[in-house]
């Protein structure tokens, strides 16, 4: 269909009011998840130069003009499909970390000429821009402990389960995994869980095909006897209150903010037994 210079600018003048609306409709309708854990990461992890760069370089693409053809009437993308495309790569990666939901709010993001990746990408890129602006003057600017901020275990575990909305699977998840890498650590493959942290840093002696974990130098003091039962006790309430519950509460989903507690516990777990030394039995390589 031929198109009148007139037309072509009075279709580009619509776009635009559509894309402020949509802007404005959807910003409305998007819900932050319960903990913000996606201004705490947005704080404490990201270069947030380069993501916005990132960002914008996408948005710039993704905008929607004119179809460049005189006699066309209609419109396309800024930038090329292959370019987008390529683009779309590391923007997700950054959607990611900055809302880690995204995806739920919109499950399918090329549609109608990449929507929903031109709306999610303003908002992120807005609130890397202006997020000390909104906590200094909205009071939110107390320290924050961010999920990618915890032992790599707990997150290497508890990742793909965590972005999906997952949250009970991912802190079984992570469980399993401090589990698995405690038997790596020692050795032992015939224990687990709460036997076998109590072994890995019990006070008495490695023997053959038993070895220990030991957070400091073994002495005969009360602080070497109360941090290594501590590390065996805190294993046991890990355990018994956040493990066992969930295996058999399977019907009853964790908060956001509920499963990000759970797994800074988990996290203090990893990082005392990455950073104990293995004592074992005089002989045993």
């Amino acid at each position: 269909m031929d198109a009148t210079q007139d037309e072509r600018l009075a279709l580009l003048k619509n776009t635009r009011i559509y894309q402020s609306h949509q802007v404005r409709h959807e910003a409305k309708a998007f819900k932050w998840p319960e903990s913000r854990v996606e201004g705490e990461i947005i704080m404490s992890d990201i270069d947030r130069e380069w993501a916005i760069s990132e960002l914008s370089k996408f948005i710039t693409a993704t905008r929607i003009v004119p179809h460049p053809a005189p006699n066309v009437l209609g419109t396309i993308n800024a930038g090329s499909e292959e370019e987008i495309s390529s683009q779309a790569y590391v923007v997700d990666r950054i959607l990611d970390v900055v809302f880690p939901n995204w995806k739920q709010e919109f499950p399918d993001p090329r549609a109608d000429q990449w929507r929903g990746y031109y709306e999610v990408a303003l908002r992120a890129k807005t609130a890397l821009e202006r997020q000390t602006e909104i906590e200094e003057k909205l009071g939110d600017n107390s320290p924050h402990i961010t999920v990618s901020q915890l032992h790599p275990w707990i997150w290497e575990g508890a990742r793909s389960l965590w972005n999906s909305g997952h949250f009970r699977e991912a802190v079984s998840a992570a469980v399993r995994k401090i589990n698995a890498e405690t038997q790596n650590k020692i050795g032992r493959r015939d224990i687990s869980e709460t036997d076998l942290f109590k072994q890995a840093f019990s006070l008495d002696p490695a023997r053959e095909g038993k070895a220990r974990l030991r957070r400091m130098t073994p002495d005969s003091s009360k602080t070497y006897q109360s941090v290594q039962r501590g590390a065996w006790l805190f294993a046991e309430g890990i355990f018994a209150g956040i493990r066992n519950p969930l295996s058999h509460e399977v019907e009853n989903e964790l908060s956001e903010h509920e499963a990000l507690e759970y797994l800074a516990a988990l996290s203090v777990l990893a990082r005392w037994v990455d950073q104990s030394t293995v004592e074992k039995a005089t002989g045993e390589s």
